[in-house]
């Protein structure tokens, strides 16, 4: 079952994954990382005007420790199965070629030079190694595959910001050759505008120190966030969206619904009714769900979708609810992401059409804060 994307057919594994069937035993998920050939460089220290390829990846990939479980962008199980490939171009400290990234050891393998002639800048592209994901949850792993993609790739996107380089360009379309996905940074921002003396970088501009403090909460996630943290946590979302998605939240106490964003940014009921103990059952039983004091949902990719459509949808969710995550964090909530859902169809349970709205991936969202999970 280690297969490439370009072999697997996404419309069988989808169904299959949202089927009632459940995975057979584990089996062995293999190396940590993936085996690179040839030998390991660290990352030179950038030049002004270079693009500082040392520490946006320690502030995306990089593992914390030897396991590879520490990473600043959520898996599933924690298994980390999406690889970095680096094509490197003029303006960075690396020599220009392409290049496989170990987030163990913080090193690039050289594999030969960039087909084409690389862009100015890097890009990282984003594969996978199935095995290491289908080793723990079997047929349901496809979907989670494509959700971790998304959130490295915001993990990426991220890190750019923080950083303060130019708005790095995203390829999450879903190709159906090539990598999953792709980011895009070019040396410098041309025409950069300094801020005032004394200002701080804008409210969705995270500091470096807060990528690598963003960790998985582990349940129980109890306590109802205010509504202006859930109505800013939903909007991080939907703009990060690009309208690929709908969503919402099912809010527990003291009036429990789902609510939306409304065109003006307020929230608005969605339906009346406790939804979480129906969330739990649909998240691969997971029982916690019917307390966390509110789920952030994304939703829609139908049941007739193509693998195209697929892909895009849960690459883009993934990338959103990482954005999301962040955004909940920074207001003082304890949040993780889910990931698996069977049976969710959350457009029939709200009275429409059955087979049109599944859900794709949502984030438990609590006001407590336990242990932070140390697999995140």
């Amino acid at each position: 079952m280690d297969l490439t994307h370009e072999r697997v057919d996404l419309v069988t594994a989808l169904a299959r994954a949202r089927s009632r069937e459940r995975p057979g035993p584990d089996t062995s998920a293999g190396p940590v990382v993936r085996a690179w050939p040839g030998p390991a460089h660290a990352l030179p220290q950038a030049a002004p005007g270079q693009l500082d390829l040392d520490r946006l990846l320690r502030l995306s990939l990089a593992a914390s420790d030897g396991s590879g479980r520490l990473r600043p962008a959520p898996s599933a199980g924690g298994l980390h199965p999406v690889d970095a490939q680096l094509v490197v171009g003029t303006g960075c400290p690396l020599p220009p070629g392409r290049y496989g990234y170990d987030p163990l050891r913080h090193r690039a393998h050289r594999l030969g030079p960039g087909a084409g002639g690389p862009l100015p800048g890097a890009t990282v592209e984003l594969t996978v190694t199935p095995r290491r994901t289908v080793s723990h949850y079997g047929h349901r792993a496809w979907p989670l595959l494509l959700l971790d993609t998304g959130h490295v790739a915001a993990a990426l996107w991220l890190a750019a910001r923080a950083l303060d380089t130019a708005e790095p360009v995203l390829h999450l379309d879903g190709p159906h050759e090539g990598p999953l996905a792709a980011v895009h940074f070019t040396p410098h921002r041309p025409g950069r505008v300094s801020p005032p003396e004394g200002a701080g970088p804008p409210a969705d501009v995270p500091a470096p120190g807060d990528l690598p403090a963003r960790r998985s909460a582990a349940p129980p996630l109890t306590g109802t966030p205010s509504r202006d943290a859930l109505r800013a946590v939903l909007a991080t979302a939907v703009r990060a969206g690009a309208g690929e998605l709908a969503w919402c939240a099912a809010v527990g106490e003291p009036r429990p619904e789902l609510v939306e964003s409304a065109p003006d940014g307020t929230l608005r009921r969605l339906a009346a009714g406790e939804a979480r103990p129906t969330l739990a059952a649909w998240a691969a039983g997971q029982a916690w769900l019917a307390d966390a004091g509110a789920v952030l949902l994304a939703y829609g990719c139908p049941a007739d979708a193509d693998a195209t459509l697929i892909r895009r949808t849960h690459l883009r969710a993934g990338f959103a609810v990482h954005l999301a995550h962040l955004a909940a964090v920074r207001r003082g909530l304890a949040a993780r992401p889910v990931g698996s859902w069977q049976q969710a169809d959350l457009g029939a349970a709200l009275g429409g059409p059955p087979g049109r709205d599944w859900i794709v991936h949502g984030l438990a969202l609590g006001t407590t804060h336990p242990d932070e999970e140390k697999t995140s």
